[in-house]
């Protein structure tokens, strides 16, 4: 009896580690299986974020200055009565706000944000904050532009020039936070 418990013992760890080996050879494979895709889904993200912040900042740097031009004509008719708030607006061709890119960041920020750096994930944080800030600076901006588009008083043309400065204030900081974020 003593004889054939021991044949039995011997026969399982003959069968066992070899099942064992099996699955946890198994298991490594899926683990870095895994981890390649991981690899790979997160440059295709960071290269989309990188073209993302590329477009950004081209268009940033168009619209300064047509902001900037913006707020040399009301400044050129603030004391002209005779030209609206509308007529400077069409004068410069419209208002001008740069589309702030982020779309791979949010989708890499609701699934799979534990794959990232922590320094990346604040300076992408920082530059969506940022995002929403001049979002809502630039509806403050329109709804009092579009209420006042027939003012012709130097106030609200200055009340206007002073909110397109914020807007820019808030786009060149989004463009310090990109180029941070780029030298990491």
């Amino acid at each position: 009896m003593k004889k054939a418990l021991e044949n039995y013992s011997i026969q399982f760890i003959k069968e066992i580690i070899p099942v064992t080996v099996g699955i946890l050879i198994a298991l490594f494979i899926d683990n870095w299986n895994t981890n390649r895709k991981d690899q790979v889904y997160i440059n295709q993200v960071f290269s989309t974020i990188k073209s993302e912040l590329n477009e950004t900042t081209e268009e940033i740097k168009y619209n300064i200055p047509l902001q900037n031009s913006y707020v040399d004509s009301l400044e050129y008719y603030a004391d002209n009565k005779s030209v609206n708030i509308l007529g400077v607006t069409m004068k410069c061709k419209g208002v001008f706000i740069p589309q702030i890119k982020t779309s791979a960041w949010k989708s890499v920020s609701t699934s799979k944000i534990d794959l990232i750096n922590y320094d990346k994930i604040t300076s992408l944080s920082n530059i969506e904050e940022q995002k929403d800030i001049l979002k809502n600076k630039t509806e403050f901006f329109m709804n009092f532009l579009y209420s006042n588009f027939y003012e012709t008083e130097k106030n609200k043309k200055e009340t206007i020039k002073i909110l397109i400065l914020d807007i820019i204030q808030t786009e060149k900081t989004i463009q310090r936070q990109i180029d941070f974020y780029n030298k990491k």
